[in-house]
């Protein structure tokens, strides 16, 4: 968050690209480093294991920031300063060579950070018995404490990162993000003994498939009314109830004369007939797909405070006394309100809630619908905010490079949008690790964090519509070479109605969704390891 947030400034002051064009760069920069986390997930769930695939990721990360450090240190790297009276589209723009070096550095970065993000929340949670009551209540706190110290490292960025960014030197403060990274992996190994580990179950996406195969297989065969005689191997303790929606699917677990070797159970080929219980964790999955598409909007209004949003404060009145806070830093009240948010929810409102209903807390649901409503008011109230900065652009000219308006008008969209992502993060990072198959969580963490990428690419692909479809006949268009020659009201208008229009959706598919049910209590089989660590067989 100390490269991202404060990106936009760097590529619009230093690299003299356009205001659409810059934010277009961190979205998709942001996007993919999300995306990669389904092959983080992939890799992790398979193969490497989640302690192996933090580890891994965290030091190609490091790698990524030493190599922005440098790009940003060297001159050679960044086109010549622009004189402060030339309009932006006067200023020479950074060569080929110059971005492509840029590139390689974030995108290095990215690769970390996908395989980074998919494990290490989902490797936090191993560290709790499930079959424990007392470790499993624990568990229910972690979501929100996790992402509470998440926020707190965010605030530092936006604070002294972004004022060292700005005040001292680009290079210094990247320098200090590789610093604390490899700091962090040093903590991260040196509790390797101490760690509770989990055997990799195998290719998540395999087994899918071998169920859609086998399915699609027995398209024409009749699902019994007995839903005892369909094909089922899996040890009593850990078998998921046989459910009635999407019911082609019960086709793979239906038992054919030609099926070899289900009559012996001897390991019979798994596509050509699959357990109801493998059958039920792939529609486990196929559940998740309507709440995972109606959050994306969410995020696609989150990249518009660490984009537009800072270079609208960079045209505002940004002085306390003698202090001027950096454009990126306003994002402060942003994390703010999500520590504020998840402090209130964890000491406030559960125990209220406890009391008076009975559960701890709101469900993942409910903490998301919250989240996404609060992000549409946001949305709503950031339209106020421009119309209100472009009124006085129209009285100061457009070329005035610090307006008579103060920063702190943008604060109660930062605010709005802030407390929803505390909602919504910690709603969906419950809601994608404990509604999906055991196998499958790391991966169902990576499918979670791609509707972060979406949200992300989807705001770069409202930018490039937007500013096609607006730019017409010499038009300047609403998001432009300069937000003072645009109209990002507009623009902020069409998101508050598309999140309003998504909050309705989701309340449809949250209402649809049936969380999956146990055939009995879960077991779980402790396993010795070597030493004095131990692996948790699924």
């Amino acid at each position: 968050m100390g490269i991202a947030v404060n990106l936009v400034t760097y590529l619009t002051g230093i690299m003299h690209l356009s205001s659409a064009t810059s934010a277009n760069i961190v979205t998709d920069f942001m996007g993919t480093s999300f995306l990669l986390s389904l092959l983080g997930g992939f890799l992790a769930d398979s193969y490497l294991g989640r302690y192996k695939t933090i580890a891994i990721f965290a030091l190609v990360q490091t790698l990524g920031t030493i190599m922005l450090a440098i790009s940003t240190k060297l001159p050679q790297l960044r086109p010549p300063l622009c004189q402060a009276e030339s309009p932006p589209t006067l200023c020479k723009q950074a060569t080929g060579y110059q971005m492509s070096i840029l590139f390689a550095s974030l995108y290095i970065m990215a690769i970390g950070t996908g395989g980074l993000k998919s494990s290490v929340s989902g490797f936090g949670t191993d560290q709790f018995d499930e079959s424990d009551e007392k470790e499993k209540s624990k568990m229910n706190l972690f979501f929100g404490r996790f992402f509470f110290f998440v926020s707190l490292g965010t605030l530092m960025a936006v604070t002294v990162l972004v004022y060292i960014q700005d005040e001292l030197s680009r290079s210094l403060g990247y320098g200090i993000c590789s610093m604390f990274m490899f700091t962090a992996i040093l903590i991260f190994l040196a509790g390797t003994r101490k760690y509770r580990y989990k055997k990799c179950a195998g290719s998540p996406v395999v087994h899918i498939l071998q169920v859609l195969v086998a399915a699609f297989r027995k398209r024409g065969a009749q699902i019994p009314a007995n839903e005892k005689l369909l094909y089922e191997t899996t040890p009593e303790g850990s078998r998921i109830r046989h459910s009635d929606q999407f019911r082609c699917l019960d086709k793979a677990a239906v038992i054919m004369k030609e099926d070899p070797n289900t009559n012996n159970i001897i390991s019979p080929n798994p596509w050509c007939i699959s357990s109801v219980t493998k059958v039920e964790e792939v529609k486990m999955m196929i559940r998740l797909l309507p709440i995972w598409a109606t959050t994306i909007i969410f995020w696609t209004t989150y990249a518009q405070m660490i984009t537009f949003s800072v270079e609208q404060a960079s045209t505002m009145e940004r002085n306390v006394g003698s202090f001027k806070i950096p454009a990126g830093s306003l994002t402060v009240f942003f994390v703010l309100a999500i520590l504020i948010s998840l402090a209130v929810y964890d000491r406030l409102i559960i125990p209220v809630w406890k009391k008076w209903k009975g559960k701890p807390g709101f469900t993942s649901l409910q903490r998301i619908g919250i989240g996404l409503f609060l992000s549409a008011v946001g949305m709503a109230v950031a339209v106020l905010a421009e119309k209100r900065r472009l009124t006085m652009v129209k009285k100061f000219g457009r070329n005035t490079q610090t307006l008579p308006l103060s920063v702190f008008f943008l604060i109660p969209q930062f605010v709005l949008v802030g407390s929803g992502e505390a909602f919504i993060y910690t709603g969906q990072l419950d809601f994608f690790i404990t509604q999906s198959p055991k196998g499958m969580k790391t991966i169902s963490t990576g499918i979670f964090l791609t509707t972060l990428a979406f949200g992300f690419f989807l705001s770069s692909l409202l930018v490039t519509i937007v500013k096609k479809l607006t730019t017409y006949g010499g038009r300047n268009g609403w998001v432009g070479d300069s937000i003072n020659y645009g109209r990002l009201d507009c623009f902020y208008g069409l998101l508050a109605i598309l999140s309003f229009i998504d909050f309705g959706i989701y309340l449809v598919c949250a209402a649809w969704y049936r969380p999956h049910t146990a055939a009995t209590k879960l077991q779980t089989e402790m396993v010795s390891n070597k030493g004095s660590s131990t692996e948790e067989k699924c």
